[in-house]
């Protein structure tokens, strides 16, 4: 299985991308993992909501060029339905039993995801009603995903 993580901003803090690269090694026993980071559009602090819309619309097309037709996408939402970490490993495992071997798991940036984005979603996850630094759900993320793969397999983990 490819799995794509595709995260609009660059990753500054050290101790995050410690924790995404240990947890991208991990995977790598059971999974391509390819981290993508698409660029974050400047905006300033007071936005109208044309502007908002605008800054998604442009972050989402980056995240749509990263995409080929035949992923499955997954794309991380506040109203997206929340799983236990055991129902996210059916989900992942039913994937691959149906053929998805390419898989993008998408975070937006500060101000979320496109319209465009969300439509191309094949299903829309969410981790809490609340929100969360998109840097940090890189790392959460990662870890679930691994999680996932652990509780597949039996292997333990997920205690």
């Amino acid at each position: 299985m490819k799995i794509s993580i595709i995260s609009v901003g660059k990753l500054k803090e050290k101790y995050l991308k410690q924790g995404i690269q240990e947890y991208t090694k991990r995977l790598g026993a059971y999974a391509t993992i390819d981290l993508i980071e698409v660029a974050d559009e400047k905006a300033p602090e007071n936005l109208s909501e044309a502007d908002m819309v605008e800054v998604k619309r442009k972050e989402g097309a980056r995240i749509l060029s990263k995409i080929s037709p035949d992923t499955y996408v997954i794309s991380l939402e506040i109203n997206g339905e929340m799983l236990t970490s055991e129902k996210f490993a059916q989900k992942l495992d039913q994937l691959a039993l149906h053929g998805k071997s390419k898989i993008a798991l998408v975070i937006g940036g500060s101000l979320g995801l496109s319209d465009e984005v969300s439509g191309r979603s094949d299903y829309a996850l969410s981790f809490s009603k609340m929100t969360f630094p998109h840097q940090l759900m890189r790392l959460v993320l990662l870890e679930q995903v691994y999680r996932a793969f652990r509780i597949n397999r039996g292997e333990p983990y997920h205690k």
